[in-house]
């Protein structure tokens, strides 16, 4: 039973799957920070702060949820202009072209030369 624990633990799926989670959060950290520390005070100066936590609709108190939308895609459009449009243009850099075709070999250009006199030989015959 413990053998089989054992197994599951240290496959390679949950290693990598349980390093990616605590790498998630580790960088989730830095994007509520960038968020937090950057982004909403740009936009409290231009338009003031930002707070719908008084907001109701009739019992229901719907200016939490309006604050929490408001934060994902702030959280949303800080990660992908801030890090991946930047990554993915330093990341295009450093590729390298791929490498040109390599020429036909020697045994491609005589099988290509009987293809062609055999369909020389073919229409010759039909007419």
């Amino acid at each position: 039973m413990l053998s089989g624990f054992k197994d599951f633990v240290m496959r390679g799926n949950v290693i990598d799957l349980a390093v990616g989670v605590i790498i998630g959060a580790a960088f989730g950290g830095i994007v509520d920070s960038m968020v937090k520390d950057l982004i909403t005070p740009i936009i409290g100066m231009v338009a003031g702060q930002p707070d719908f936590s008084a907001y109701k609709i009739g019992v229901i108190n719907i200016g939490n949820f309006l604050n929490a939308v408001i934060a994902f895609l702030l959280k949303a459009a800080g990660l992908y202009f801030l890090i991946v449009v930047p990554f993915n243009r330093f990341a295009a850099r450093m590729a390298t072209a791929p490498p040109p075709p390599a020429p036909p070999s020697q045994s491609e250009v005589l099988l290509a030369d009987i293809r062609d006199l055999l369909r020389k030989n073919a229409s010759a015959a039909k007419a």
